[in-house]
């Protein structure tokens, strides 16, 4: 059962670094319940304040059914006292409100509601496609604006007029016009989250549009060095911000961007160099070279970020 009312869970995600811990997999690429277990433990040792299980980093589009309900039931009995754990949804409609149930019956604090899978579709469809899935549970919902599911500022205060728990608005459009109208139209009725790829990249900027957090992929592997990145945003401290844009950040970037899909496949990549390896990726994604492992690796070093090494326990 979920301890925070969704008011309560948007109040709590608002002001703190939210993350998307990875999916451990086993050679053959099943679950690797124990190795994601040992990976939420870590991740719920430092000052987070909400972890998305299932969720893009986590490779929740590749999960069947039954894995993102294991997965999410998993996050909640690891460290869903320490940390809100919430899921996501996505694929059709029908799937959208079974992974919401199932999210529910975990445990889950709210969810992140993906696009609607390969169609195109417009407002009322959009409109109509949130407002079951908020209808079908009592947890807070998340919209996801991305892809072909772009919310009007309109449709976003048509769905927070209609749905007490409809609580959040995550953007990896990056549209400021569009971000202005939705915000101004909105308020404070929900919170606001980055969710850019690579979000770090966005995040002083669209701090001046509302948007008090954002979801961080690089905490999975540096965790102290997310943080503190979060934090200079928080300050507005320029300076602080492009010195770590420049040290890690941007030579990051550079690697991810060699690869279409290495989004996620850097971040596995990072646990692997820092000594937390959970895995590779389940295609149609596919992991680092060696050679892009070696560079990361050494990015991480001649950043200074690497985490201390500790024994992996559970919470």
């Amino acid at each position: 059962m979920a301890q925070y009312e969704p008011q309560e869970l948007a109040q709590k995600l608002k002001d703190g670094l939210l993350s998307f811990p990875v999916t451990a997999f086993t050679p053959e690429l099943a679950v690797d319940e124990d190795a994601y277990r040992q990976h939420l433990s870590w991740q719920a040792s430092f000052g987070v304040a909400g972890l998305f299980a299932a969720g893009g980093t986590g490779e929740g589009f590749s999960l069947t059914p039954a894995e993102a309900a294991q997965v999410i039931r998993a996050a909640v009995e690891e460290v869903g006292t320490k940390v809100p754990v919430l899921a996501s949804a996505g694929g059709s409609t029908a799937q959208a409100i079974q992974n919401a149930q199932d999210a529910e019956a975990a445990g889950a604090e709210g969810l992140l509601l993906l696009p609607p899978y390969l169609t195109e579709c417009d407002q009322e469809g959009l409109l109509a496609h949130v407002s079951a899935v908020c209808s079908a549970t009592n947890i807070g919902v998340i919209v996801y604006n991305r892809a072909n599911a772009i919310y009007s500022a309109d449709t976003v205060a048509r769905l927070a007029e209609r749905h007490p728990n409809f609580i959040g608005f995550k953007d990896a459009i990056g549209d400021i016009e569009h971000l202005t109208k939705v915000y101004a139209r909105n308020g404070d009725r929900l919170f606001y989250l980055g969710g850019l790829p690579t979000a770090e990249t966005f995040a002083l900027p669209l701090l001046q549009l509302g948007m008090s957090t954002y979801s961080s992929a690089l905490y999975n592997f540096v965790p102290e060095f997310a943080l503190e990145f979060y934090g200079d945003v928080r300050r507005q401290d320029h300076a602080a911000v492009t010195e770590k844009l420049q040290r890690f950040v941007l030579p990051y970037l550079d690697i991810r961007d060699r690869v279409r899909g290495y989004g996620v496949s850097i971040v596995k990549g990072g646990l692997k160099v820092v000594g937390r390896d959970v895995g590779g990726v389940r295609p149609p994604l596919q992991n680092l070279t060696e050679a892009d492992l070696v560079d990361l690796g050494a990015l991480i070093d001649a950043a200074g970020i690497r985490p201390a090494p500790a024994a992996l326990t559970h919470a």
